[in-house]
């Protein structure tokens, strides 16, 4: 027997695999599975069938078990729809895990997964300062001059893309001067904490902002612990298991001590994975307990705001459109919050809501899928942006940033830029809420 395939023996939950009772419920809500032409090995079910096979020792853990894990989304579509229960995604993590321990990389793949695991996403000040290099690309001309001369064109098609709808990057001092505490600008309801994550708060700061005011004007008291970093999903998704474990430590001891009734997050993926920190550390005895409080007090801006009724209290309007929404998958399937950003859409004048057919399918985002595995995540794409073209909208909402990305993407492959648009429902509530200038100012007062 390999290390590897020992490793799968030891450390794969066998009463998780056995609760598979291989129904078939989960095959239609699989993207990859339908888009593969229903390959089984393509499949919750199939894929569960090869942990298994490799745990019992009947198959080696090999390039076509790499690959099956690989090309799975990880949108956890399956759970909810599974009667076993089974906790598909925490056995997908703990086998990639298990792989990307034991596998031996190249030079330039272990370098740059060691770049980006362990020199960026971590450390905040890194974050700002490459969102900042983007932000003097972008507004220096030389985004200009890099598609005047074609150089784009050097780059994979989705990349090049991409490079255009990236949002516009905020300057350094802004993403230096972010304030730690915030009053309420209503009467007070709850005190919160918000989790900035890393990506948020740099190259999506303004919707951190809307997120921010629209707290204040629920009636909330903000406090943002500035010790915080990033979730962990990119390595707990990626084979870094060990890295996201350090991230969730210092998240907890960041907040613990805050005395709040919420932690309040903005991104549907950083949500997901913070619900998942107590199955994370389940087996640290010093912080399994810590982490399940901490888990217990995440609740995403869509589920506040309609908690406290934001949208009764406040006049919400808009010129006329009409609107659909795309469900974040973890939002959804782990967070279980989907109706919470209906009403909330449903509750503003001037909108016509339609709900997209297979709106809780997956875009094909799913962090960075939509690079890894390119092909896959472009034809789920296209058939998402089908469904889009039969509701008729010409606003595409959703709460993650990666989805926003991912149908901003969609659009301009249309070529239906100016003509659809995507935004996060923070920055679709911030548009309709009828505030003052002054009001927004009071986000940056410390």
């Amino acid at each position: 027997m390999t290390k590897m395939q020992q490793a799968f023996k030891e450390r794969m939950d066998e009463d998780e695999l056995l609760n598979c009772m291989r129904c078939g419920f989960c095959l239609p809500s699989c993207p990859t599975y339908v888009e593969s032409g229903y390959k089984e090995s393509h499949s919750p079910r199939g894929r569960i069938a090869l942990m298994k096979a490799v745990v019992d020792g009947i198959i080696e853990p090999d390039e076509d078990v790499e690959r099956s894990l690989d090309l799975c989304l990880g949108c956890r579509a399956c759970e909810p729809v599974c009667p076993s229960g089974v906790k598909y995604g925490h056995l997908l993590e703990e086998a990639r895990d298990i792989i990307q321990q034991h596998k031996k990389h190249s030079v330039p793949v272990r370098a740059l997964r060691k770049v980006v695991f362990d020199g960026v996403f971590p450390y905040q000040n890194r974050m700002r300062l490459l969102t900042n290099f983007l932000g003097i690309y972008q507004r220096s001309g030389l985004q200009a001059v890099a598609h005047k001369t074609g150089v784009m064109r050097l780059f994979p098609e989705s990349l090049a893309t991409m490079e255009k709808v990236l949002p516009k990057a905020p300057t350094m001092k802004d993403m230096k001067n972010r304030p730690t505490a915030l009053p309420t600008l209503a009467s007070k309801q709850k005190r919160v904490a918000f989790f900035t994550g890393c990506l948020m708060d740099t190259m999506f700061l303004e919707t951190n902002n809307a997120t921010l005011t629209l707290l204040q004007h629920a009636g909330c008291e903000i406090v943002i612990p500035p010790e915080q970093n990033c979730c962990g999903a990119l390595h707990g998704h990626s084979g870094e298991k060990s890295k996201a474990k350090e991230l969730a430590i210092k998240n907890i001891k960041a907040f613990e001590n805050l005395d709040v009734d919420y932690i309040i997050t903005n991104a549907g993926g950083c949500g997901a994975f913070l619900v998942d920190y107590d199955h994370l550390l389940k087996d640290d005895s010093d912080w399994s307990s810590r982490a399940s409080a901490f888990q217990s007090k995440i609740k995403d801006i869509s589920a506040i705001l309609v908690e406290l009724g934001f949208h009764k209290k406040h006049k919400l309007t808009l010129r006329p459109q009409r609107v659909t929404y795309q469900d974040s998958c973890h939002l959804r399937n782990v967070q279980g919050t989907f109706l919470q950003p209906r009403l909330l859409l449903q509750a503003v004048e001037g909108v016509d809501f339609f709900e997209m057919k297979d709106a809780d399918r997956c875009c094909g985002s799913a962090g960075i899928y939509n690079i890894t595995e390119s092909e896959m995540s472009m034809q789920i794409l296209d058939h998402k942006m089908e469904k889009v073209a039969e509701s008729e909208a010409t606003t595409i909402v959703t709460a993650n940033p990666g989805c926003l990305l991912q149908m901003k993407l969609g659009i301009e492959r249309e070529g239906l830029t100016g003509i659809l648009r995507a935004v996060h429902i923070a920055d679709f509530l911030m548009e309709a809420l009828d505030i003052t200038e002054a009001d927004v100012e009071t986000v940056m007062e410390r």
